[in-house]
């Protein structure tokens, strides 16, 4: 996944945006930038790994390295960025969020009718920044360019551009799959992922871009170069796992949503009974511990944490590259409170199941410390396709999936033709499915919450979201 943060400002926009770029460091864990625009200096760019040290700290030294009036950030989990690129529309400094799935077609088309290069990384790959950036250099404007570099890509591009005047231009995924949210302040204009980075920063709310929707931005306004298209499909994951609990997308908040979804699961599992005897609701990780928070206040059944992540010195469990190593770091995080554990029956609602791989260690650590029983809930709905438009998720096949390898153990291809079925709680197949999934992961109940009452958490049209995950629905 990744974030980015741009600002065009009166004076300097320096520590906006290091501070802007910060606040998006939940994004992405593999490497940041910034890129900034000076009258005197021109364009100044800077990357770092920060895999094993956050963005803050690599960039401390940066109001000594760079200076400028405009300036963008970027924090992701894939190519380094942003880039410095020069070409026929003047030199430019590039970064994307996005997935592009068609990068090798689009990269063989390129170099058939341009006799063009690209810079290869390790392995010949290329940098998916430098092939947005090829992509719009291909037309006569930016604008031009960015269209037919987003109506050419088979994913997802978010795109911020800082030009060699300083003004920066912000495109968003012609689906709106992923936000870009404009903020004012007395100083000037910024684009951003999440809305709390710039309300932190003294800028309050200007406007939401709209999908496909292309702005120039600078000190003294903002442009529209592009109107919003008609179709939007923001992805639903945004609140119930990696968007920040502060921030707002097209006027949803992330944390009320979660509250509400909540609700909506304990209200599901009243007309069953099935957690009557339940002594405690918490939640797994720390995104599902709002969701277990409305689990608990409809429920009446008293929110605690059984145990507590000890994060000083592990603040992300997912940043070793091997899952085994990932799984042994999430583990030893995990402080217990025995007190709240000992012969307890416990309820965990986590913001969704992927793998399962270190739920079944946090579901083991727990009867290790005397769990009488522990049921799981799931924030959404079960998980049957790998995300292709974004990616925020570490399975890289739809096997990878503890639904879909539990359905093809249970059924081989022919379950894979009833997967409506096995979502669906109230058929045989549903409930085999959960009860498989329990038994393989140590849950005492497992359950997951209905395409219906996600929508209804969220509160936007049914059209208007992307729930690929789950349907398989573009």
């Amino acid at each position: 996944m990744g974030g980015f943060f741009g600002a065009a400002c009166k004076t300097d926009a320096m520590s906006d945006v290091f501070f802007g770029t910060d606040y998006h460091s939940h994004l992405g864990t593999k490497s940041g930038g910034m890129a900034a625009y000076d009258k005197k200096i021109g364009l100044q760019r800077v990357i770092h790994n920060i895999r094993n040290s956050p963005f803050r700290t690599k960039f401390e030294d940066i109001f000594d390295e760079m200076e400028g009036s405009s300036a963008i950030g970027c924090i992701n989990d894939s190519e380094p960025q942003p880039l410095l690129i020069r070409s026929n529309l003047g030199t430019y400094a590039i970064c994307i969020i996005g997935i592009i799935n068609n990068a090798e077609a689009l990269i063989k088309q390129y170099l058939t009718f341009s006799s063009g290069h690209f810079g290869a990384m390790t392995g010949g790959a290329v940098n998916s920044t430098e092939l947005v950036a090829a992509l719009i250099n291909q037309k006569s404007s930016f604008v031009e360019g960015i269209t037919f570099a987003q109506d050419s890509i088979d994913g997802t591009a978010n795109i911020l551009i800082l030009k060699d005047d300083g003004a920066i231009i912000a495109a968003r995924d012609k689906m709106g799959r992923i936000p870009v949210i404009l903020g004012k302040s007395e100083d000037g204009y910024c684009a951003a992922f999440e809305s709390f980075a710039y309300k932190k920063l003294g800028y309050s709310d200007y406007k939401e871009l709209g999908p496909g929707e292309i702005v120039e931005i600078t000190a003294e306004g903002v442009t529209q170069l592009s109107p919003p298209r008609k179709e939007m499909r923001i992805c639903s994951f945004l609140w119930t796992y990696y968007g920040y609990s502060t921030s707002t997308y097209e006027g949803v908040n992330v944390e009320i949503m979660r509250y509400k979804n909540g609700e909506i699961l304990a209200r599901n599992d009243k007309k069953t009974d099935l957690c009557k005897d339940v002594d405690y609701v918490g939640g797994v990780p720390d995104s599902g511990t709002p969701h277990a928070i409305g689990y608990a206040n409809e429920s009446d059944i008293p929110f605690a944490r059984p145990f507590i992540k000890y994060t000083p010195t592990w603040p992300r469990s997912f940043t070793p590259s091997n899952q085994k190593e990932r799984n042994r770091i999430a583990k030893m995080k995990q402080i217990p409170v025995h007190e709240l554990i000992e012969g307890k029956n416990l309820l965990f609602v986590d913001d969704s199941i992927v793998r399962g791989t270190q739920l079944r260690e946090t579901v083991d650590f727990l009867y290790d410390n005397g769990a009488k029983s522990v049921h799981m809930r799931s924030a959404c709905p079960p998980i049957m396709y790998g995300c292709k438009y974004l990616n925020f998720s570490r399975a890289t096949n739809d096997m990878e999936l503890i639904t879909r390898s539990t359905i093809y153990e249970l059924e081989g291809d022919e379950g894979l033709k009833h997967l409506d079925e096995y979502s669906d709680p109230s058929t045989e197949r549903g409930k085999k499915l959960r009860s498989t999934i329990s038994t393989k992961l140590h849950f005492a109940s497992l359950e997951f919450q209905t395409m219906e009452g996600l929508i209804e958490a969220i509160g936007l049209p049914k059209e208007n979201l992307c729930t690929y995950c789950w349907n398989g629905k573009e």
